[in-house]
C-alpha cells in the first residue's frame, strides 16, 4: 500500500509528536516549513529527536513551490490560534489540491467567529475538491467525549465544562493569545474589551474579521452543531489570571513578575432555543509548580453526569487526534468541514488505511 504523504507547516512543540506519530503509523512526512531561523535548514529528525529523515525544514516562503514538488495528500498546520493568521497558508494548500488539518483553535468551528473567512475558504476548498478541518484536543475532550455522554442521558438542562492547560506547552502564539506576560492594563485593552461588547458590536467586528474569540467560543458552536441545538445568545468573559509570585517563562523568554498577567480564564455562556445552557470555561496560564492540567465536565439533567480527566497529557492527546483524523479527511466531502460532521473518531491500531 502506498504511504500517505503529509506536509508539516510549523515545526515547533506540537510537530515533534505529530511527525513522529505519522512515521509510526507508516505515513511519510515529505516536507516541512517554519518561520524560525532556529530550525530552518535542520532535518525534521532534529525536531522529532530521532534519526535524520532526509527532509530539511525550509522557509514558509517556499511553501507553494514545495507543495508543487512533494504533492502531499494532507498538510498539517500547527502555528497560530486564529484563522486570520493561517489563512494564507490554507489558501496555498487548497490551490495545490492539498487537504488541511490544523490545530488552530478558531478553525475548530470558525463559522461562529469569522464567518467571512470561513465562507471564502469553504468555497475555495469546494472548488479545488479538498477539505479543511480544525481538530486536536478539543475534538475529543471538549467535543466528542461530551456529546457521547449526552447520548446516554434522558434530559439535559445544562452542560458545564472547565479545562485548564499550561500555555508553556504550546508556543509563543498561544501564550500571547492568553495575555501571558501582559500588564493588567494591556490585558484589559487588548483582550478583555469583548466582555461588555453588544451583539451588534460583535457582528460588526466579525464583518471586519476583527473579532478574536476565546477557544471555548468555537467549542460552543461545535457542541451546538453536533447536538442539534440552536443558539439564541452567546456571552464571553475574559478574566486575567495574575501571577502571585515571579514566574520564569521559557516560551515568552521573560520573567512574569508578581502582579503581572500569567494567563486567562475565559468563560463562554450560550443560551439555546431548546433551553439547554452551555457554560464552558478554559483556563490557560503559565503554571506554578503545584499546578497541572485538568478537564472536568458536568452534564446536568436526568441523570446528572460528571466526568473528570486529571492531569491529561494535553499536547500528546492533541497531536494523536490530528494524526488519527488523517485517513478520514482524505475521504471527507470537500469544503471547510467541522469534525462535528465527521465519522466518530477512530483509533488507528497499526498503520494508516484509506
Amino acid at each position: 500500500m502506498e504511504k500517505i504523504k503529509v506536509f508539516q507547516i510549523g515545526c515547533g512543540k506540537m510537530s515533534k509528536y505529530i511527525m513522529r506519530y505519522i512515521y509510526e503509523k507508516k505515513g511519510e512526512v515529505v516536507g516541512a516549513v517554519d518561520i524560525s531561523a532556529d530550525v530552518i535548514g535542520k532535518d525534521i529528525g532534529n525536531v522529532m529527536e530521532t534519526e535524520d529523515k532526509g527532509v530539511r525544514i525550509e522557509s514558509v516562503k517556499k511553501l507553494d513551490s514545495l507543495l508543487k514538488m512533494t504533492k502531499p495528500q494532507v498538510a498539517i498546520i500547527t502555528t497560530m490560534s486564529f484563522l486570520n493568521d493561517i489563512e494564507e497558508s490554507i489558501r496555498i494548500c487548497i490551490k495545490n489540491g492539498v487537504n488541511v488539518l490544523t490545530t488552530c483553535e478558531e478553525a475548530f468551528f470558525a463559522n461562529n467567529s469569522n464567518p467571512k473567512s470561513f465562507k471564502e475558504l469553504d468555497a475555495l476548498a469546494k472548488a479545488f475538491k479538498v477539505t479543511v478541518t480544525g481538530c486536536g484536543y478539543q475534538d475529543i475532550f471538549w467535543g466528542n467525549m461530551i456529546t457521547s455522554i449526552c447520548a446516554s442521558m434522558h434530559r439535559i438542562t445544562k452542560i458545564k465544562g472547565v479545562s485548564s492547560y499550561n500555555v508553556e506547552d504550546y508556543g509563543l502564539a498561544l501564550a500571547l493569545a492568553h495575555g501571558a506576560g501582559f500588564t493588567k492594563e494591556q490585558f484589559d485593552l487588548e483582550i478583555a474589551q469583548s466582555n461588555k461588547m453588544s451583539e451588534e458590536e460583535r457582528i460588526a467586528l466579525m464583518e471586519k474579521r476583527e473579532f478574536f474569540p476565546s477557544y471555548m467560543w468555537n467549542v460552543v458552536g461545535w457542541l451546538a452543531d453536533k447536538l442539534g441545538l440552536h443558539v439564541n445568545s452567546v456571552h464571553q468573559e475574559c478574566i486575567p489570571v495574575m501571577a502571585l509570585e515571579n514566574l520564569e517563562s521559557i516560551t515568552l523568554s521573560q520573567t512574569i513578575d508578581k502582579g503581572m498577567v500569567r494567563g486567562m480564564n475565559a468563560i463562554v455562556t450560550a443560551m439555546t432555543k431548546e433551553d439547554i445552557i452551555l457554560e464552558i470555561e478554559c483556563i490557560g496560564k503559565v503554571y506554578m509548580e503545584s499546578e497541572s492540567d485538568l478537564n472536568e465536565w458536568t452534564i446536568y439533567g436526568e441523570p446528572t453526569t460528571h466526568v473528570s480527566n486529571e492531569k491529561p497529557n494535553t499536547v500528546e492527546l492533541t497531536c494523536a487526534d490530528v494524526v488519527n483524523r488523517i485517513p478520514q479527511i482524505i475521504k471527507m466531502r470537500s469544503g471547510f468541514v467541522s469534525t462535528s460532521e465527521y465519522p466518530e473518531p477512530k483509533y488507528i491500531v497499526n498503520e494508516f488505511e484509506v
